[in-house]
């Protein structure tokens, strides 16, 4: 499975505090491990973000995702705290 990003997700991602950054790493893992992982809290988004999933990274911080290529890709396009992406 590949993993990619945007720009807008890789500038988020860059300003985010390390401990965070270092949880999403772990919750990538488990992504690709087993998408229904409890912990991921992985869900479907409606709206603007139809078609896209987020998972949780921390208690506050997600990271939003769409799945490419038959879900060999997992594309992310933003990362934040809830209240930076759902305004």
């Amino acid at each position: 499975m590949k993993i990619g990003s945007n720009k807008k997700f890789d500038k988020m991602f860059k300003k985010a505090p390390v401990i965070v950054k270092k949880k999403f790493e772990e919750r990538v893992k488990i992504l690709i491990l087993d998408s229904n992982q409890p912990i991921l809290r992985r869900h479907k988004l409606s709206g603007k973000y139809q078609n896209y999933f987020s998972i949780d990274i921390t208690g506050d911080w997600r990271a939003v995702y769409v799945e490419l290529e038959n879900g060999d890709l997992l594309f992310f396009v933003l990362f934040g705290t809830h209240s930076q992406l759902y305004k």
